[in-house]
């Protein structure tokens, strides 16, 4: 009987609202919140405005970037491979992916725009 009572208990309290909502928000919350497999798939559009080799920096006039939740904007981003610089010069249209490293924004993904 007892058994019966517990197992009788234990489906009356997965089955409530409460529970089940608590749950859907629990699974939600994961899934939304994998910077990871957000940023690596993100791609913004963006024009080299700019390039200092010896701080390997490169500033951009960029669209949204959506996984840093950023406006367009032209700013300076740090780039996370020294060989990037190398690579891109003033006015060139390009595709890329940032996100804050070390509490920098720093270019992860740099490619020629087609």
């Amino acid at each position: 009987m007892r058994a019966t009572m517990t197992l009788l208990l234990a489906a009356t309290v997965a089955s409530s609202p409460a529970f089940s909502q608590g749950s859907s928000e629990h699974q939600s919350h994961h899934a939304a919140g994998n910077p990871t497999t957000t940023s690596a798939a993100a791609m913004s559009d963006g024009e080299v405005r700019k390039v200092d080799k010896e701080q390997r920096k490169i500033t951009l006039k960029h669209g949204p970037i959506a996984n840093l939740d950023m406006p367009p904007m032209t700013m300076v981003f740090r780039a996370a491979d020294p060989a990037m610089v190398e690579r891109v010069k003033a006015g060139d249209k390009v595709r890329f992916s940032a996100e804050k490293v070390g509490g920098e924004y720093t270019v992860t993904r740099i490619e020629p725009s087609k």
